[in-house]
């Protein structure tokens, strides 16, 4: 089912409401003071089910965890931020869905959608953080919202482009990257200033795990999301601001 007009236009307060209730959702019940429970955070609740096997001790556990989240958070901001180069910042945040041509440079010559894949692995850093019933809530509604998305920006693409939309979707797979390229470069230009601004918010998120993990808290770290979302919204409106009209 694809997503209507209305969801697509308001498509990032929509993601941002999902992560909210993340970790927030009233269905979390209070944590226990030894920091368990089922409104424990997924990174300690993670590590703990690592170390109760006997392999390695509590705090390697932690590290593991979180050696995992930093990979996640750096390949979902690498793979956002290289779609957003090719795509263009204005064409990503657009309230409607844009056209003009195939996109064929960058992650578009190994899969359709590098920005919606970009966004799952990130989210899977991010719902470390959360509450277990929050992070599983998160990544399914987040999946399944922006699978949405992909359908409706595919049939408007199919039904704007044609033939070449559709010889495009036959070579370039959706969503698993194909190692080499399938199709030749158009020889766009990349723009990587507007691209690490447009993604300023999965960066710090990165630079934030890498830099304060290591000291195993999780509501640092969830205030530091919160600094980076302000960032990213201050970066979005004045962006917004000084687009050209149309």
């Amino acid at each position: 089912m694809k997503t209507t007009a209305f969801e697509f236009r308001h498509r990032f307060w929509i993601i941002m409401a999902i992560y909210v209730f993340g970790f927030v959702a009233p269905w979390n019940v209070e944590m226990h003071l030894d920091g368990t429970g089922p409104n424990a955070h997924l990174w300690g609740m993670l590590a703990a089910l690592l170390s109760k096997t006997g392999i390695m001790s509590i705090q390697s556990a932690f590290n593991v965890v979180l050696g995992m989240g930093i990979l996640c958070a750096v390949t979902g901001a690498w793979l956002r931020t290289w779609g957003s180069a090719y795509l263009g910042a204005d064409v990503m945040s657009d309230a409607t869905m844009r056209g003009e041509g195939v996109v064929a440079d960058g992650p578009y010559r190994h899969l359709r959608n590098p920005l919606y894949l970009g966004a799952w692995v990130n989210t899977l850093a991010v719902a470390l953080l959360m509450p277990a019933s929050g992070a599983v809530f998160t990544i399914v509604l987040i999946v399944l919202f922006q699978m949405r998305l992909i359908l409706a920006e595919e049939s408007f693409l199919g039904g704007k482009q044609g033939g070449a939309y559709r010889a495009y979707c036959a070579r370039v797979p959706r969503l698993l990257p194909a190692l080499r390229p399938r199709i030749a470069a158009s020889g766009a230009r990349a723009r990587w200033t507007q691209a690490v601004l447009a993604e300023i918010m999965m960066w710090g998120v990165t630079v934030s795990f890498a830099v304060l993990g290591w000291r195993y808290n999780a509501f640092l770290l969830t205030k530091c999301v919160l600094v980076w979302l302000g960032v990213s919204l201050v970066v979005r409106a004045f962006r917004t601001q000084n687009r050209p009209a149309a």
